[in-house]
């Protein structure tokens, strides 16, 4: 076998231990507020049965008292009954995931998992609230779950601080996984790289949460893939908070495990991602692409292009930079 060769050799096998988690209707409710059509939910679920994910996010586990009214969809709340109602009582093998995010859930609103068709509970929380977070870690585990702890924004938090974090995290069981995050787009492979390495330190089984402010989110997803990283997010056709993810049809096709059938999720994309993608805005554009290069958070990028000028460019550079 000649080196070119041998070099190729890995592209024609896969890794079994690889996992999809697709975040569709939590992320990609960010752009809507969670208010999807009647039907939307039961789609993304079939298609992810059908085309073998292992994970489907269903959306936040939020406090209702920190969020009233109606302005919310039912998938902010995510609450058993609205869950039963369009999966039953699941019986495949797609498991189930909720985000529970620090300080704005009430653990109450947690079942015990004999009562729940959840599987995976989801931590989102910022380096300064570990404390908190490890409470709710620690709650679920207890009730039964799988446990994963998403570290967001890392991009922003300086190195001694961020090592100091994880390394509070070294002895404590509870957690199953733990993510890589790239809240604002704005990572490249190597710092993507230099993350892999310093979280594998605790021990934990990683994941990768990646957006495409810079069109990255799925080259930084396969890059995580490939050096060890084992939970991989996706959402369908990329939906989700400004530029949104790395897309489920893409990181399908790369991963090439048999087990996967990109077919369904295709007819999903098709019938209803497409239509949705000309009424919801999300994915890659400039503003997005302005404020993955500050690594600064979307929200005035989503803010511009919910506006009547929405394609300043120049203006919204000049004011961002001018901050």
């Amino acid at each position: 076998m000649t080196e070119e060769q041998d070099r190729s050799a890995g592209w024609v096998t896969f890794d079994p231990d690889l996992k999809i988690v697709d975040c569709t209707v939590r992320d990609g409710g960010l752009c809507n507020a969670h208010n999807f059509e009647d039907g939307f939910f039961k789609g993304v679920y079939d298609a992810c049965v059908a085309g073998g994910i292992d994970y489907m996010e269903v959306g936040y586990k939020a406090d209702k008292k920190l969020f009233p009214g109606n302005e919310n969809g039912p998938w902010k709340f995510s609450s058993e009954e609205d869950i039963r109602r369009e999966v039953g009582d699941n019986d495949t093998s797609l498991k189930l995931c909720a985000m529970a995010d620090t300080g704005r859930t009430n653990l109450d609103d947690i079942l015990p998992k004999s009562e729940s068709v959840l599987d995976l509970i989801r931590v989102a929380t910022y380096i300064h609230q570990i404390p908190a977070a490890l409470n709710i870690v620690k709650d679920a585990k207890d009730k039964g779950y799988e446990v994963a702890l998403n570290l967001m924004a890392v991009s922003t938090v300086p190195d001694y601080e961020l090592d100091n974090g994880l390394e509070t995290l070294v002895d404590v069981p509870e957690i199953d996984f733990l993510y890589v995050v790239d809240s604002f787009g704005s990572l490249y492979y190597e710092q993507i790289g230099d993350l892999i390495e310093r979280y594998k330190k605790t021990g934990k089984i990683l994941g990768i949460h990646a957006h495409n402010n810079q069109q990255l989110a799925y080259a930084n997803t396969m890059y995580a893939a490939i050096n060890g990283v084992k939970m991989l997010d996706t959402t369908m056709m990329g939906m989700g908070r400004g530029a949104g993810n790395c897309p489920t049809e893409l990181l399908v096709g790369f991963l090439k495990n048999p087990k996967f059938n990109l077919r369904p999720i295709l007819q999903f994309v098709q019938n209803t991602m497409f239509p949705l993608s000309q009424d919801v805005d999300w994915g890659y554009s400039i503003p997005y692409m302005i404020t993955g290069h500050q690594n600064e958070h979307p929200r005035t990028a989503i803010a511009l292009r919910d506006g009547d000028r929405k394609d300043d460019y120049v203006g919204f550079y000049d004011e961002i930079t001018a901050i």
